[in-house]
């Protein structure tokens, strides 16, 4: 018996998004797998933040087809549009914690707009979610300037795990943190994503998270995707980008390693 095609958590079908006379995504098309870590790259300014808030809703397409966990944007009611909304979590580059807010008030920030709870369960969710992401109950009164850069990432994740989502979006996770640190962080979301089955959309320039925590990598270039799948695949790739890339002088060391 041939093995089962894993069901898919977000698919994408000739997508086009552009600002004036500018396109940014040419006709991309993208499956990603419930319960994979998949990878996005791709140059500087290529499109894939843009990507990635196209999926969210915070930006319009031009034309194409999105479609997250069964549901497709364009044809659904509205409500089950929003539903969406909640089985999702999105950790964005900079961390986005709201600076006037300490750590615990920004973990249940989607609490309190998307739940009923009453404030004590509140905070014993906000705290779990914070220990399960390696943050004390010290850290929790904090405020976001009192965080270092990787005390920051740790919370901005607790946060998007606020609502239990099945989704997680990863804008540049490591960006920032020193090696050490960033190998923790990979290490975090490479457990989280094994304890909680979570589908996890990455965007990153980090090579060690692409090689270490990613099932596969998706690679950006002209505003498609030209290359997709686990590492040695896309290494194989004669795309100019993908070889300039991953064989470039900053990428050789590694590749060669692997």
């Amino acid at each position: 018996m041939a093995p089962r095609t894993p069901a898919l958590a977000i698919h994408i079908e000739d997508l086009v998004v552009g600002f004036g006379r500018q396109t940014v995504l040419d006709h991309l098309s993208l499956d990603v797998y419930s319960g994979e870590i998949i990878g996005l790259v791709g140059a500087s300014g290529g499109g894939k933040s843009v990507l990635l808030r196209t999926i969210i809703g915070l930006l319009p397409k031009r034309r194409g087809r999105i479609e997250v966990l069964g549901t497709d944007f364009d044809t659904s009611p509205e409500e089950d549009v929003q539903l969406i909304g909640r089985r999702w979590g999105i950790l964005f580059q900079q961390g986005a914690l709201f600076s006037s807010l300490t750590v615990l008030q920004n973990v249940q920030f989607p609490m309190r707009e998307h739940l009923a709870l009453p404030q004590t369960l509140m905070d014993e969710v906000a705290l779990a979610k914070l220990e399960m992401v390696g943050l004390g109950k010290s850290d929790a009164a904090k405020f976001p300037a009192e965080l270092s850069g990787g005390m920051t990432k740790r919370a901005a994740l607790a946060r998007a795990l606020a609502l239990d989502p099945e989704i997680v979006f990863l804008d540049e996770p490591t960006s920032g943190l020193d090696p050490i640190s960033a190998g923790d962080f990979d290490s975090l979301i490479m457990t989280l994503q094994r304890t909680l089955g979570l589908t996890v959309f990455m965007i990153t320039h980090d090579l060690d998270s692409l090689y270490t925590i990613c099932n596969r990598v998706a690679a950006l270039a002209a505003g498609k995707i030209v290359a997709i799948g686990p590492m040695s695949e896309v290494l194989a790739s004669p795309h100019p980008w993908v070889q300039a890339y991953f064989r470039g002088t900053r990428g050789r060391k590694r590749t060669q390693a692997g």
